[in-house]
């Protein structure tokens, strides 16, 4: 089987890993009225979906290097997505979704990594961020079919249905990862010795961070679980409503991860095509905490805009691989990947508890969910401001 074949269906996988960190909003109704499951228990699920995948990052860094992303990346999403997915079929309360997100979150865990170390190894280093791009622009399909399909596959077979049939999909993909994908051959300077230590001791290194950890958790946090909770109770949607609207937030994703993917080599920059990414991100979330109940096709188009400014992952992915060392580089990816769905875990928890804390203290919904929207837009604002600071390199 040739490289590019292994990566289509590696890319397949990734549809999975995007569709997982997604669907909890659409099933938000239903979960609430069927088995009692509350968005603050969803959104704090969701949480621990990227918390188990972030954790994941450091064993599947090594795997990586010494095993090969074809017998790591199918050994985790056969046992860990596939009976997640089955795990959550049965559920009958919060402890049982939150388990089958954090064993999801473990088997989705290498798949991204996987394409970016077979693109690192296998092709050139100025092709990285456009590659990455397209990668991440066609596995969010995943993010789409997290939607609209999902709501009208729940409504015609009912979720726990949905569910298994999803296990079943995951079991059939890993298996296609084991026999397709081919891991990449080890060039001579990648056998040298080195650790995570090593990364850690460049300054570089620790500028990047910041920009990892909060970019993409604006996107995560509120297209994975809060734009449901926020349309019913703010302008009545259904699961319906809100598949409609998670459908353009996701058209939106993709399409900027497919647009910013070349721009590294179309301006020379990678530092500032960042920059003014994010600085879209945080104007349109301050408009958001300022405006949250504007009308609803407005506050749609901003959560739409909201999901252009965060598709530059592929971008700061290829930023950060420029400083780190070949032996080192399953490693150097999957650190920057920790933060990146660390970041995302984190702030999704804290913004769970931000809104608990704003609905105790007797602050009306639309304030509450403004107070959300503020908590994500100052900390892209943080980010962006340490990431300033970074050297920019191109290949």
């Amino acid at each position: 089987m040739s490289m590019r074949a292994g990566l289509a269906v590696l890319i397949g996988a990734y549809v999975l890993s995007q569709f997982f960190r997604a669907f909890l909003a659409v099933l938000a109704p239903i979960l609430n009225t069927e088995i009692g499951v509350t968005p603050e228990d969803l959104s704090n699920a969701n949480g621990w979906w990227f918390i188990a995948f972030a954790l994941s990052q450091l064993p599947v860094g090594w795997a990586l290097d010494k095993i090969g992303p074809r017998r790591t990346t199918a050994v985790l999403l056969i046992f860990g997505g596939g009976g997640g997915a089955l795990l959550f079929a049965s559920a009958t309360g919060q402890l049982h979704i939150q388990i089958s997100m954090i064993l999801i979150g473990i088997g989705c865990s290498s798949v991204l990594m996987a394409s970016f170390f077979i693109i690192a190894r296998a092709y050139s280093a100025a092709m990285f961020a456009t590659l990455g791009g397209l990668t991440i622009g066609i596995g969010s399909i995943g993010n789409i079919a997290a939607s609209l399909p999902l709501a009208v596959a729940v409504e015609t077979f009912g979720w726990r249905a949905t569910m298994v049939g999803l296990a079943a999909i995951t079991t059939l993909v890993a298996l296609a990862v084991l026999i397709i994908v081919r891991d990449p051959e080890t060039p001579d300077d990648a056998n040298q010795k080195g650790s995570l230590l090593d990364l850690l001791k460049m300054p570089a290194i620790w500028l990047m961070l910041p920009i990892l950890l909060f970019t993409y958790a604006p996107g995560a946090g509120i297209r994975g679980s809060w734009i449901g909770p926020y349309l019913s109770d703010i302008f009545g949607q259904d699961a319906l409503g809100i598949g409609r609207a998670s459908l353009i937030m996701g058209l939106a994703m993709i399409a900027s991860s497919l647009l910013y993917g070349p721009l590294d080599r179309i301006f020379k920059t990678r530092k500032w095509v960042v920059v003014v990414a994010n600085i879209i991100t945080i104007t349109a979330l301050f408009t958001l905490a300022a405006f949250p109940m504007t009308s609803l096709v407005t506050n749609v188009a901003l959560l739409a805009i909201v999901g252009v400014g965060v598709g530059t992952f592929s971008i700061i992915m290829a930023h950060g691989r420029a400083f780190v060392p070949p032996h080192l580089l399953g490693r150097g990816v999957t650190l920057f990947n920790l933060c990146s769905i660390g970041g995302a875990g984190v702030m999704q928890m804290i913004s769970s508890w931000r809104y608990e804390a704003l609905v105790a203290s007797g602050a009306t919904p639309a304030a509450s969910y403004s107070g959300i929207f503020l908590l994500f837009g100052i900390a892209v604002l943080v980010g962006t401001i340490v990431y300033l600071a970074v050297q920019d390199r191109v290949d």
